[in-house]
């Protein structure tokens, strides 16, 4: 949209307006009839009478365009105002409709032939005026046209002011649109990650029980009866961990997130692990708590080469190793013989490895994962664990 045109206005809006442009123009109709002479000529005393109001109406009609040609109206109205008393009123709703464009030149042109044409008026009606009248009214025709232009620089002003703060609101109503699209597509991968880390560990070492039994036809009555219990109670809890999820995200924002799993948990993700038939063997030298972003991030390392181990070799042996201080950095490694046996592979989800390097990178941390030489495959991570306790003492003593 061109900012220059002004926007189109109503049929009440733009009636009242021609309406208060001709009731303005009526007194300086009326004060030039009674300055005429009793015996004025006939051509003047018909001209007033008839020409006067035809130019008057032809005047008010041709400010229906303002908006659209508002130069070449108001000059027209102006110049045209020269012969008619009754439309100077239109004159001045012309000069102030220039005027809300507020561009000095253009005003400044319309507003001279407006006082021009004023004087002209006089020369056509012959009216006699006392000397130094001429003053008088050249001030009087400068005033009225400077309200004029006043009030229309001050409309103008008020245009620009309200396109501006309309332009920022849609700039705002975009961005924010922008920013909810992001955030949907931040919470999508949240939930996508959350899910992952709930089900996939869970789901993997049920997978890996019932391959158990679908690949040994040896098992006695007791061992077919753990592991369909192991079944079971896998998926329930893995139905539990799922409504849990499902339960954050339902949650009130100001309803508390049940606690996050941590460093503390580790031993119990391996016993699970164990229970499922996972050959694990976990080593832990860790001095110190770490926060609970690195514990958790941790946690998911291991939670994630544990999943990707049941996937992809069961029966092989895995070693974790979880080692840092404070003030240095928390290694931890998950690391898995080569697969002795080949089995159905649940279906990827395509999130894990993913996932947890976005989860690393925003720790401050580094992931690798690579096959070792021997067929096996290591899962690393190196997560930074500054010394916050040391920093507080160090500043109590300066």
């Amino acid at each position: 949209m061109n900012k220059d045109v002004a926007p189109r206005l109503g049929g009440w809006q733009q009636t009242w307006r021609l309406v208060a442009a001709a009731v303005l123009g009526i007194p300086f109709w009326l004060s030039t009839g009674a300055a005429l002479p009793p015996g004025c000529a006939s051509d003047t005393c018909s001209w007033f009478v008839t020409g006067d109001p035809l130019v008057a109406l032809g005047c008010l009609t041709a400010l229906l365009w303002r908006r659209r040609f508002p130069l070449v109206v108001a000059m027209a109205v102006t110049i045209a105002s020269s012969g008619s008393t009754l439309a100077i009123g239109a004159a001045l709703l012309a000069l102030c409709s220039i005027s809300t464009r507020r561009r000095p030149v253009q005003i400044g042109v319309v507003a001279l032939v407006y006082v021009a044409a004023s004087q002209l008026t006089l020369v056509l009606y012959s009216i006699k005026s006392p000397p130094g009248s001429i003053w008088l009214q050249l001030a009087l025709t400068t005033l009225s046209a400077g309200i004029a232009v006043a009030i229309g620089v001050a409309i103008g002003a008020r245009r620009v002011e309200v396109r501006s703060l309309r332009e920022r609101a849609e700039s705002a109503e975009r961005e924010q649109t922008a920013r909810a699209a992001q955030a949907r597509a931040l919470e999508r991968n949240r939930i996508a990650r959350e899910m992952h880390d709930v089900l996939a560990h869970r789901i993997s070492l049920v997978a890996l029980q019932a391959g158990v039994l679908d690949h040994r036809g040896n098992l006695t009555t007791e061992e077919n009866r753990t592991l369909i219990r192991g079944i079971a109670d896998g998926s329930h809890q893995a139905l539990e961990e799922l409504r849990d999820v499902l339960g954050v995200l339902r949650a009130d924002p100001g309803h508390p997130e049940p606690p996050q799993p941590s460093l503390d948990r580790i031993p119990d993700l391996v016993a699970d692990a164990r229970t499922s038939g996972l050959d694990v063997t976990l080593t832990t030298t860790v001095t110190g708590a770490p926060s609970d972003v690195v514990g958790r991030t941790c946690y998911r390392v291991i939670q994630e080469g544990l999943t990707n181990a049941a996937k992809h070799a069961p029966d092989a042996h895995v070693r974790i190793t979880v080692e840092g201080t404070a003030g240095n950095e928390l290694h931890v490694s998950v690391n898995n013989s080569p697969a002795t046996t080949t089995t159905t592979q649940p279906p990827a989800s395509g999130f894990g490895l993913l996932g947890l390097a976005e989860r690393i990178t925003l720790a401050g941390g580094k992931l690798s994962h690579h096959p070792t030489p021997d067929g096996g495959y290591v899962l690393t991570a190196r997560l930074p664990w500054p010394n916050h306790d040391h920093d507080h003492d160090h500043e109590e003593r300066s």
